[in-house]
């Protein structure tokens, strides 16, 4: 019996009852911690849903009773670091399509709180490929289209799955977040005139609250806080403009979090002219800016370094038409070799299945340039820093979350398979993929 055969019974044997466990142990042929070199032989156990010790076999001691795991390779969960699973559903249906609100251009005030279905079947799926954590919300295709935010695959509902409720607000530049003909905006010009004036309104309401109290920015708030909720963040819906007339103004309550830099700003931005111009936007209003998309950025390296801008690379094996049409599949390798933080995504695809998986994006970055461990890091450590939340995933390391992804090979082999996922101590698969 092969080394395959072997591990698939020890896996697909496994009592149902330990689903709910919290307690478990990782045994792999080759452990990657993404904290310091691969271990041969190693384990990680998880107790409480935390890890509780990574290292050799030899070193570990797995108490009596605990469930263990065999696989050939281990990795710490898999990060989508940009995607809208959840939002938009897979029977591609206007019922489960939510991830897009057309009715204006500018909708900050939206949660994607309010649209994840932790049911759909794009959740479980991703997550039977080892993704355990997902950036989700709202999508390209609007001017400024509403909030993300981060989540576990796991969970009957949205609370459960919960990490971050509000981790970035979504915009878009180019032509993909131009409005019909005739309609706003239906330029590159206006597109900006419209996202500064909702920021300059944002100052102004910034402004008029604080006065007499110093600055608007809140100078104790720590941005990389993870948690069920953001502690430093202002309750939506809690508060006025302080314009006097006590009306709730949603959307410049998420304007203000941005100017605080409480709130990363995610522009999609496809074409070096509309990544210049979100490079110009941060600098003006001194907030955070994060690079979705990018399909140009290695013709613009050094003005992304320059700017200290990550970047949520576009999928490697994205369709290289329209805005895309100049990408390019080493690009990943460009901003590595550069120095640019990035991490890969699964992004939005408009048809049939409309979404993709994180590892085999990375799998084709690592092998246009890439390399092994870079790739792997772009979907795991990488990812987890970018997002702000590397304090309790992306790595295998004691303290934090048990979020483990098992294969029986090379994760970016095409004939390896992933054979189980670990998400706080509970076994969320079983399934062969």
């Amino acid at each position: 019996m092969n080394f395959r055969n072997v591990i698939m019974g020890a896996v697909l044997c496994l009592a149902a009852g330990s689903v709910a466990a919290q307690d478990v142990a990782v045994r792999a042929q080759t452990l990657y911690t993404m904290a310091g070199t691969p271990i041969s032989d190693g384990v990680v156990l998880v107790r409480g849903g935390k890890i509780a010790a990574v290292g050799p076999a030899a070193e570990v001691a797995i108490p009596e009773g605990v469930e263990v795991l065999q696989a050939a390779v281990a990795t710490p969960g898999l990060i989508d670091a940009h995607s809208v699973v959840g939002l938009a559903g897979y029977m591609n249906q206007p019922h489960d399509q939510d991830q897009l609100e057309t009715s204006s251009p500018t909708q900050p005030q939206l949660r994607a709180i309010d649209a994840y279905n932790a049911h759909d079947r794009l959740v479980q799926w991703v997550r039977e490929f080892g993704v355990t954590t997902l950036h989700t919300g709202h999508g390209p295709g609007a001017l400024v289209s509403g909030q993300t935010m981060l989540v576990k695959t796991r969970g009957n509902t949205v609370e459960a799955a919960m990490l971050r409720p509000r981790a970035m607000l979504a915009a878009s530049l180019g032509p993909g977040a131009m409005a019909e003909r005739g309609k706003s905006p239906g330029t590159r010009a206006k597109q900006m005139a419209l996202l500064r004036s909702l920021l300059i309104a944002g100052q102004a309401s910034a402004s008029s609250r604080t006065q007499g109290r110093g600055s608007a920015r809140l100078q104790n708030d720590d941005p990389t806080l993870e948690g069920d909720e953001d502690p430093a963040a202002e309750r939506l819906g809690s508060g006025t403009d302080g314009d006097g007339d006590g009306a709730r103004r949603l959307e410049r309550e998420v304007v203000r979090a941005v100017l605080d830099r409480r709130l990363p700003l995610l522009v999609s931005a496809w074409q070096t002219q509309d990544i210049m111009s979100a490079l110009r936007l941060k600098e003006e209003f001194d907030i955070d800016l994060v690079i979705d998309g990018g399909a140009e950025a290695y013709l613009m390296l050094d003005a992304l370094k320059a700017a200290q801008v990550p970047v949520i690379l576009h999928p490697t094996m994205a369709r290289q038409s329209g805005e895309l049409e100049n990408a390019s599949w080493t690009t990943a390798a460009r901003l590595h070799e550069a120095g640019i933080p990035f991490a890969l995504q699964s992004g939005y695809e408009g048809y049939v299945p409309k979404t993709r998986v994180v590892l085999w994006e990375a799998a084709i970055a690592a092998a246009n340039g890439l390399g092994r461990e870079p790739a792997l890091a772009s979907i795991t450590i990488d990812a987890a820093r970018i997002l702000r939340i590397d304090r309790r995933v992306g790595s295998l390391e004691v303290g934090k979350d048990g979020d483990i992804a098992l294969f029986d090979g090379d994760p970016f082999e095409y004939t390896s398979r992933a054979i189980g996922t670990v998400i706080d101590g509970q076994v969320v698969s079983r399934k062969a993929r």
